[in-house]
């Protein structure tokens, strides 16, 4: 066994501090990071971990995986957490991606931040043993933040890493991290939890919605990060941003044969229609998208809309939708 090895590198601070106890020991890392698609953070992913790498004196190799994720996500062997999370095959599927670069990279192990006992569905020790087990890594995958509490792993038997020199950190509280964070001069780190929109709720109501519908796409999902959130029927979702930015995001994000729409003369969102069945709904759009402006007691306002990517609007004079309508119809 070499003395090389790759570690899973989410940015948060576990991972931060895995790395950065095994490269003490002298050990050549490489990190990598498995871009599924769903992290909170608005800001690039990429050039953040980037940053991180660079701080921590590793190479870092990032791989978007999320087309391929959407199937773990959808059907996942091990179920969902609290929300639509299926945090033990994320687990599984990240090491096994890890495990077929294993021999490109050189490496003969793997490093991970998980904590025994941190989260109740993917850190127990059973459950451990088991992501192991499934992603066909036993006795490769070394957790540097609870070694001491778990069995000893190939590289410490091997003598490549001084188990001694390892942690034994259970539970769910941050002191520890924190502590460590700090002995080891790391001052920039996400706060935790939060970190996956899968465990947040109303992302996951609008997941459970987009699944039976039929439409599970990345780009479908994709949307699902902006704005306001409608079903008009079955096949027709309806979005309407919520600032400046989620306007632009939305224009962005607008596919061919969506329909755009805007309040004319008043200060208000951009609003996208996708889906089937567009011409029986313009009416109810233009009434819901008037509804979010500041002139929503107006008796009437003009809506102008139109087929994306062309730019031929079209108008309509409508009465801004009431409250207990737009609850009805928002995911």
């Amino acid at each position: 066994m070499n003395r090389k090895a790759l570690s899973l590198l989410s940015g948060g601070l576990d991972s931060i501090l895995a790395t950065r106890l095994v490269r003490d020991q002298g050990i050549d890392i490489e990190a990598v990071h498995y871009s599924i698609g769903f992290a909170c953070s608005k800001k690039p992913i990429p050039s953040a971990l980037h940053r991180t790498a660079e701080r921590l004196k590793v190479p870092l190799t990032v791989f978007d995986v999320a087309e391929e994720f959407l199937g773990v996500v959808k059907d996942p062997r091990h179920g969902y957490g609290a929300n639509i999370n299926p945090c033990i095959d994320c687990k599984i599927f990240m090491l096994k991606k890890a495990k077929e670069y294993l021999a490109q990279a050189g490496a003969s192990f793997v490093i991970t931040g998980e904590v025994l006992g941190e989260r109740p569905m993917s850190q127990r020790r059973d459950t451990l043993m088991l992501i192991e087990r499934e992603s066909g890594l036993p006795g490769l995958i070394l957790r540097p933040l609870s070694a001491s509490l778990l069995p000893e792993t190939l590289p410490e038997k091997e003598g490549v890493v001084d188990r001694s020199r390892l942690l034994g950190i259970r539970g769910r509280s941050r002191k520890p991290q924190i502590a460590l964070a700090r002995q080891f001069g790391i001052d920039e780190y996400p706060a935790p939890a939060g970190g996956c929109l899968l465990t947040d709720q109303g992302f996951t109501a609008r997941m459970k919605d987009l699944i039976a519908s039929g439409s599970f796409t990345r780009d479908n999902i994709e949307l699902l990060k902006v704005g306001r959130h409608f079903r008009l029927s079955p096949g027709l979702k309806f979005v309407v941003g919520r600032d400046e930015a989620e306007n632009s995001a939305l224009l962005g994000l607008a596919g061919k044969d969506d329909m755009l729409f805007e309040v004319e003369d008043v200060p208000g969102p951009l609003a996208l229609l996708r889906g089937e069945g567009k011409d029986a709904f313009l009416r109810e759009a233009a009434e819901i998208v008037a509804y979010h402006t500041k002139a929503r007691d107006n008796p009437s306002l003009t809506v102008s809309f139109w087929l994306y990517p062309h730019n031929e609007k079209q108008f309509l004079k409508v009465t801004p939708s009431k409250r207990e309508c737009i609850d009805s119809k928002r995911i």
